[in-house]
């Protein structure tokens, strides 16, 4: 069997290290988790369970995320969040593959439990993620908060059953407070790269938004809480291009 290295990131991760872990370790030839100075009980929890712990300076999801992966002892990684576990399909289908890979990086789904419920439809399922690969052939990319795994030109990629489970937020105001925060992160990332925010994208991007995860994606299936996950996603994009375009004018002012 080919071994495989699981790597996760984290920061006061101490509500749900155990469950991640938990999931893979009956399997896992490495549990490698690399922590940007948690101040709770994660690393202790983690290193209890087996895991290698290391530090590194937080500089981006995805700049952390490529460093994670390059300090995996084995060539197969399994790249998971500290909020997320792997059910058992997807467990015994990795155990499965692994005795004879035929790819170079395999995709699942994701299935996000929000408050409680598992989200079956909108923008957040089937939500398609990239995460076991040879981690020769490819690296994280995408635009800060929102990374994503690409392999190398000409490598096979195989979709596998099985889901990861993500258990995204408990409440209502801790996903506000994230949307914030990711906003953010992404206005900066986006005048870093050049990308430019105006009036016109303030209106349209976020009624767009919303538009395409409750009503073309079907959100509104998913009852009440489509109807909130679908209006707080609509109010980061909002914050976004806000942020956005108030970093543009204070760029502007100071030449």
């Amino acid at each position: 069997m080919v071994q495989v290295s699981v790597v996760i990131i984290t920061y006061n991760e101490e509500r749900n290290i155990s469950r991640c872990i938990e999931s893979v370790k009956s399997w896992a030839a490495e549990i490698l988790v690399v922590d940007s100075g948690s101040t709770d009980q994660t690393c202790e929890i983690a290193s209890q369970m087996g895991a290698r712990i290391m530090y590194h300076p937080f500089e981006g999801h995805i700049e952390q995320k490529n460093y994670a992966a390059a300090q995996a002892t084995y060539d197969w990684v399994l790249s998971l969040d500290a909020d997320e576990a792997v059910d058992e399909v997807l467990s015994n289908t990795i155990q499965h593959i692994m005795e004879q890979p035929t790819a170079d990086g395999y995709t699942m789904n994701r299935l996000n439990n929000y408050c409680g419920t598992y989200i079956r439809h909108g923008a957040w399922y089937p939500d398609k993620k990239l995460r076991l690969w040879n981690r020769h052939k490819g690296r994280w990319t995408g635009i800060n908060p929102h990374d994503k795994f690409e392999m190398h030109p000409g490598c096979v990629i195989q979709h596998i059953p099985g889901h990861i489970l993500h258990y995204s937020y408990q409440t209502v105001a801790e996903h506000k407070k994230k949307a914030l925060y990711f906003a953010n992160l992404a206005a900066k990332a986006y005048l870093k790269a050049g990308k430019r925010s105006s009036v016109w994208k303030l209106i349209i991007h976020p009624i767009g938004r919303f538009i395409r995860d409750y009503f073309i994606k079907a959100g509104f299936l998913d009852g009440r809480k489509g109807w909130i996950i679908a209006t707080i996603t609509a109010y980061e994009v909002f914050q976004k291009y806000l942020l956005l375009l108030k970093l543009q004018k204070q760029h502007t002012s100071e030449f």
